[in-house]
């Protein structure tokens, strides 16, 4: 592709909108982890439970979804997400008992997965140009940020309200309203001639003996642990430990009086800076090493939660964290996508990036797991917050020996 084509297209847009509503409506579930465990009388571990296996589920369905859109078609995968996502929410509405929100997240799960990262990002790397691409993942991972924006704060509004029930049968229609935007993805194979005529097994099975690919997996873990827990005991967390918001303050003068709303907001908050540090990353990317980019990124992951939760917490430490976290937050995802991409090529993208997210939704399911059966056995996250910190440190670390350079497709074959 014509290394002038603009960064911005038809596909891009589109992909940006569905990665923007798929993540606004998955980051706002934390939001509904009191109203539901109030209802119900639930211990924060079931619905945490919920959570959890809605991670699993993204993970497990990521590299199948985008082996399906290596068969039959991005559409085709996408529609399929969108309906099977829709679904799992209208499902998810009518629960009553955890085990049977337990089992819809299953749907809701891989239902993310069809219309998520390993889909869509796939689609736009081959629609995008050589010098493009980085900042073309950067960009659709941002959009997922700016889903994150509004997605909680709109659950937190709409509850005030509504019941928690009609909230996501709402977003189940604003879910399936994803298709519309399908006519617009139309991408361009982007493999090499070499890359076309490889079957999927045999760069599935090179990429399984190679050690950087083992590295690439086990690094993406603490990503997931920390973005999955965050987003579904943050808000529950700042409520019912952060100091009181007091009157006159600058929150308070904007509307922020309880530390529910500061909960939500926070998650809001950490979309809106992640925005910019993912496309900052998408940047870095195409002009320095991007192993080393992601083990500054986990560095920096470290030193924040540790520093978090060595002080008390308050509404300022809360916006402080939000701001610091959130400027790390996704900008992981081009970084590894295009590490995926740079090394094993364009072909089988969305498979072996869909089989490395797997991983980090391993830690998603650990961490959001992990969060609720703490709390419920200690009464605070603090002991899942040092895990944080020692998974953040590992992922630091094992991203270094990745060995940065493409495999010739000889290399691949052979």
């Amino acid at each position: 592709m014509d290394r002038s084509a603009p960064l911005f297209t038809p596909v891009l847009i589109a992909g940006c909108i569905i990665i923007m509503v798929s993540f606004a409506v998955r980051a706002s579930f934390g939001v509904f982890q009191i109203p539901i465990a109030e209802e119900f009388g639930w211990l924060r571990s079931e619905f945490s439970l919920a959570i959890a296996i809605q991670n699993l589920a993204w993970g497990i369905g990521q590299p199948i979804f985008g082996a399906i859109a290596e068969k039959i078609g991005d559409r085709k995968a996408i529609v399929m997400g969108a309906i099977v996502y829709a679904a799992g929410l209208v499902l998810s509405a009518w629960s009553t008992t955890p085990f049977e929100m337990q089992a819809y997240e299953w749907l809701v799960g891989f239902g993310i997965a069809g219309t998520g990262f390993g889909v869509v990002l796939a689609v736009v790397g081959r629609a995008s140009s050589d010098e493009n691409r980085s900042m073309s993942l950067a960009v659709v991972t941002a959009a997922g940020s700016a889903g994150q924006i509004f997605g909680a704060p709109a659950a937190e509004w709409m509850l005030g309200f509504l019941s928690w029930q009609s909230v996501f049968l709402i977003f189940a229609g604003v879910v399936l309203a994803l298709i519309l935007t399908l006519p617009l993805m139309r991408a361009p194979e982007g493999a090499s001639k070499a890359e076309l005529e490889e079957s999927m097994g045999a760069i599935l099975m090179k990429a399984f003996k190679d050690p950087s690919y083992t590295l690439i997996f086990l690094g993406f873990f603490s990503c997931g642990y920390q973005l999955g827990f965050i987003t579904a005991h943050f808000p529950a967390f700042v409520t019912e430990m952060c100091g009181p918001i007091l009157p006159g303050g600058a929150l308070h003068a904007i509307g922020i009086t309880t530390t529910s709303a500061l909960g939500a907001a926070a998650i809001s908050l950490i979309g809106a800076a992640n925005v910019g540090g993912t496309l900052l990353a998408g940047y870095l990317g195409k002009r320095y090493s991007k192993k080393y980019l992601l083990a500054a990124i986990y560095t920096g992951r470290t030193i924040a939660a540790a520093a978090f939760i060595l002080f008390p917490v308050t509404p300022l430490s809360v916006i402080v964290f939000s701001v610091a976290m959130g400027s790390l937050w996704l900008a992981t995802v081009p970084l590894t996508s295009g590490l995926v991409a740079h090394i094993y090529g364009l072909r089988y993208m969305g498979t072996l990036y869909g089989i490395v997210f797997f991983s980090h939704q391993l830690g998603s399911f650990l961490g959001v797991w992990l969060g609720g059966r703490m709390y419920d056995t200690y009464g605070d996250y603090t002991m899942v917050w040092w895990i944080g910190v020692a998974v953040g440190a590992f992922s630091a670390i094992v991203h270094l020996p990745v060995k940065e350079r493409p495999l010739p497709p000889a290399a691949l074959a052979a």
